[in-house]
């Protein structure tokens, strides 16, 4: 914490300073090359390593690969909205309103999953880069929007309980408020 021209303490969030920085340009860089990264090695020597997997490991590649690709998507959806809110082309506002749609928490089995080591070794770099990138980013993220508002606010909480939704529709179908 630091003083303030006020009297008050501020704090000092070192995520939202490198977010809100020219320091955000290297993990912008990094996240993005991970991107095309990925894209080039599944069309490219990933198609070709794929083909020659037992039918197992085939089928934990392909389920993977759709968990790499949705993971890097919606990295990428979080790095460009940060890139706008540090180009001042969004508010953090609105930045804060549109990351609410970006899903932060795709996981992998990776080694607990049968033959992934027989999946090929620079597809499983992809996947580790790319779970450590998210939680990175997840951490950050959390550090800069927190995450106290869902936490704490009993409505925010059954908003997202499906049980509760589901409920809900009934209810609403059937007239019984």
């Amino acid at each position: 914490m630091i003083e303030g021209g006020t009297g008050r303490a501020t704090t000092i969030k070192l995520a939202e300073h490198r977010v809100f920085s020219d320091s955000f340009k290297p993990l912008y860089n990094q996240g993005m090359g991970l991107v095309e990264e990925a894209a080039e090695y599944l069309d490219g020597e990933g198609r070709a390593s794929a083909k020659a997997l037992s039918p197992t490991a085939a089928a934990l590649y392909a389920a993977e690969s759709m968990r790499l690709t949705t993971r890097l998507m919606q990295l990428a959806s979080w790095l460009l909205l940060q890139r706008a809110a540090n180009a001042g082309e969004m508010t953090r506002d609105q930045v804060a309103a549109e990351k609410s749609k970006v899903r932060l928490d795709t996981t992998s089995p990776q080694d607990k999953a049968p033959d992934w080591l027989a999946l090929p070794e620079a597809f499983r770099g992809l996947v580790v880069r790319s779970l450590r990138l998210q939680d990175l980013v997840r951490r950050m993220d959390d550090e800069i929007y927190g995450t106290e508002a869902q936490e704490t606010d009993p409505l925010a909480l059954l908003s997202t309980n499906p049980v509760f939704e589901q409920i809900t529709l009934l209810k609403t179908a059937f007239g019984h408020r």
